[in-house]
């Protein structure tokens, strides 16, 4: 399975039930069509904390996306690129949204070195 993280802020003035509700949507329209297995909730950083240690970054919104396989995650990439229907409307009203975005990739370590 390959994992994608995305950590983010949103831009001063943009309301947080809103960008929920567009994101609750946008992996719906990713289920239906096949181009995700699951995610999980949207969360905000812990950072005061030890267990945080992150001092390159200072986003304060994630989520994490799994995908089947780099087939499924490439899939959803061109999909969205494209900005075919369904999910990628929502993805634009989202991704306007947002400032200071980074995104990471990784796959499960059963994978193996060679396997992705």
């Amino acid at each position: 399975m390959i994992h994608m993280l995305s950590s983010f802020d949103l831009k001063p003035g943009e309301d947080w039930d809103v960008f929920l509700q567009d994101y609750e949507t946008f992996l719906a329209d990713l289920r239906e069509a096949d181009l995700i297995v699951d995610a999980g909730p949207l969360g905000r950083r812990v950072e005061n904390t030890p267990m945080d240690t992150d001092i390159g970054r200072n986003q304060r919104f994630y989520s994490v996306m799994q995908f089947r396989d780099r087939s499924q995650l490439d899939a959803a990439y061109a999909h969205i690129e494209a900005r075919s229907r369904p999910g990628t409307t929502t993805h634009l009203r989202m991704h306007r949204r947002l400032t200071n975005s980074v995104f990471l990739c990784w796959e499960d370590a059963d994978a193996g070195p060679d396997k992705g």
